[in-house]
């Protein structure tokens, strides 16, 4: 009998799960992940910075923010072909998902959104899960979306709704909340994680899990992201996180989502081998890679690196993950 899928959750019942002994935590969660996912299979993932830089909010963590000096070069909206592209590139190195991501602070009825459309068909065409994070969005846009034949939206809680004011001034936790209600009415996959290393404490990290966990249907996809240190944002000097953090979140998270995809997201650069099969072991069955070699703007393994890596650890590339209900680093 499989373990029960539960949106009732309480943090008390949470934090029990966070606060086990660390090898009972991790073979709790490989328990739970053999029951839903197939252990030997790692979906292979591709993300795209279709629009970079000059975004106008304060996300401390990001390089992209306009108000801060980094060495991160604005770039205005890709050519659609380049990104079919880059699509087609993906897919031949094993990709299923491809991601594009804008660096704006909502989706704005013009006409880079009837270009991100176009993408999204594109994309589609090619037979690749497509998934898009561009901000906040209506509704309206998220149908549009859908009718384009997005499978998943992504949009991340960065952290708990208590320590949320301390990271980002420009947007509100309910902000984000209500971005994620349009895409699951619009039948869109959600795909909705968080940032560890901001300077939360683990209290924060279980409130962010229960708020995913309690939502009317768990995200489809749960990135858990480590904190990419930028210089020149406020948060550059912050520790590098512990790789038994990471381990623990992604074994909370998949032990209160069991059939969720979580996804091992920023911050593999600074694991190694063995940190990273802690992680799968756990039970994170979803990485990010890509041919240049970096997650959005900062620096992230390659392909040959992360197929070698799979060939030590007995992994393989999910062939196709299948889209079987309505449906995303940082």
């Amino acid at each position: 009998m499989k373990t029960t899928i539960r949106n009732n959750w309480t943090k008390e019942e949470i934090q029990q799960i966070y606060d086990q002994p660390l090898m009972e935590l991790i073979y709790h969660a490989a328990s739970v992940h053999r029951e839903y996912h197939n252990a030997a299979e790692v979906q292979v993932c591709t993300l795209l910075s279709v629009k970079t830089g000059g975004c106008p909010e304060d996300c401390s963590y990001c390089g992209q923010a306009a108000r801060y000096h980094t060495d991160i070069k604005v770039q205005a909206l890709l050519p659609t072909q380049t990104v079919i592209e880059h699509a087609q590139k993906a897919k031949n190195n094993g990709s299923t998902r491809f991601c594009m991501a804008a660096a704006w602070r909502e989706v704005r009825d013009n006409r880079d959104f009837d270009r991100i459309i176009d993408m999204v068909k594109g994309v589609n065409d090619l037979g690749l899960e497509v998934c898009c994070t561009l901000g906040m969005l209506t509704e309206q846009q998220a149908i549009r979306l859908q009718e384009a034949g997005l499978h998943a939206y992504n949009h991340n809680l960065d952290t708990s709704e208590q320590y949320y004011d301390e990271i980002i001034s420009t947007r509100t936790f309910d902000n984000r909340i209500n971005t994620i209600n349009h895409v699951r009415k619009a039948g869109i996959t959600v795909c909705s994680g968080g940032i560890i290393g901001l300077g939360e404490s683990h209290i924060d990290r279980i409130a962010m899990l229960l708020t995913l966990a309690t939502m009317p249907k768990h995200p489809e996809s749960v990135p858990v992201n480590a904190l990419a240190r930028v210089k020149g944002t406020p948060l550059e000097n912050n520790a590098k996180v512990d790789i038994w953090d990471m381990v623990r979140m992604i074994a909370t998270a998949r032990i209160v989502m069991p059939k969720s995809m979580v996804r091992l997201s920023a911050g593999r650069i600074e694991m190694n081998e063995t940190e990273q099969a802690w992680c799968f072991m756990a039970g994170a069955n979803s990485i990010f890679t890509g041919e240049r070699e970096t997650l959005l703007v900062t620096p992230n393994p390659g392909v040959s690196e992360d197929m070698k890596m799979f060939q030590t650890l007995g992994l393989k590339p999910m062939v196709k993950h299948i889209k079987d209900e309505a449906c995303t680093a940082h």
